[in-house]
């Protein structure tokens, strides 16, 4: 049975007649989509104030970018600028800032460098396919947590296609693992997400116009907060509010084995959280009303 990613497609390269065949990823538009939408979840979950976020091929060229509402400008050259130097160099950006913290400053005289934390290289089946790159968030630190989140959403989703052509996902242990320790999603579509959530602390009041959560519990214990009024409830991206609080609501103590389905426009928040807090999160996303 042929393997094949979710995300990536295979390009073939076939020589003259008797010449070895030789499989190679290459990040996808699909996939490349679907980074941004793992990093654009990722900064929704913990309130950053914007970001571009860039993808770029493993030759640097740039794919997709989408740059949320409230970002500076330059933030559009930046974060493409992280993402083709991680792609390229095959490294984190942070690592290169660190060098020329450390007095390596004639890095910065390299072409097409841009030695900022906050791009990271994209991984199929251990090669490299791309590489993305965040600008704009509350912190350098957060520029690099959303590239990860972005980037983990495609190297951990793995196909296996069946006798009738559909693709099923698999999603390696070892991947799952990865993500829980980071906290990031899994997988990213247009119709469906899979989140490896962790919680070191207690959240905001959210709000999720589209997306109806499946929770799982996997590991520690937490309040969970539902319905009631989110108060100062804003916008953080599309299709999600954050607030400060509840007002009302029915709390809920949640341990490991708990499964919870919270439909899409409730709000809830988590509280008394035991760290870590681990729990699996299906998220199915409703059509966008016609307007």
């Amino acid at each position: 049975m042929k393997r094949v990613f979710a995300a990536v497609i295979f390009l073939v390269t076939a020589g003259h007649a008797g010449a070895q065949t030789i499989d190679k990823p290459t990040l996808s538009l699909e996939g490349a989509r679907r980074v941004i939408a793992a990093a654009r979840a990722e900064g929704a979950s913990k309130g950053a104030p914007g970001a571009v976020i860039a993808v770029v091929d493993d030759g640097g060229n740039l794919m997709a970018l989408e740059r949320l509402d409230g970002t500076f400008a330059a933030g559009a050259n930046i974060s493409i600028g992280k993402a083709r130097t991680a792609a390229l160099f095959k490294k984190p950006t942070r690592v290169f800032e660190e060098l020329i913290n450390k007095s390596r400053t004639a890095m910065t005289a390299l072409n097409d460098f841009t030695p900022l934390q906050g791009g990271v290289p994209i991984t199929v089946d251990g090669r490299i396919v791309g590489g993305v790159g965040v600008s704009g968030a509350a912190s350098a630190q957060q520029d690099e947590e959303l590239a990860l989140a972005g980037a983990a959403a495609l190297t951990a989703a793995v196909g296996m296609s069946g006798s009738d052509g559909v693709a099923t996902t698999y999603l390696p242990s070892t991947n799952v693992a990865t993500a829980f320790a980071k906290g990031v999603p899994l997988l990213e579509t247009a119709g469906y997400k899979v989140h490896a959530s962790r919680r070191e602390r207690d959240g905001q009041a959210e709000i999720h116009t589209r997306d109806t959560d499946i929770l799982y519990v996997i590991e520690g214990s937490a309040t969970l907060i539902t319905g009631g009024q989110a108060v100062d409830a804003k916008a953080v991206g599309p299709d999600e509010l954050r607030g400060t609080r509840i007002d009302g609501g029915d709390a809920r103590a949640l341990v490991k084995g708990d499964v919870v389905i919270i439909p899409n426009g409730v709000p809830h928040l988590f509280k008394n959280v035991t760290a870590p807090f681990l729990y699996f999160v299906v998220k199915a996303t409703a059509p966008r009303s016609a307007s």
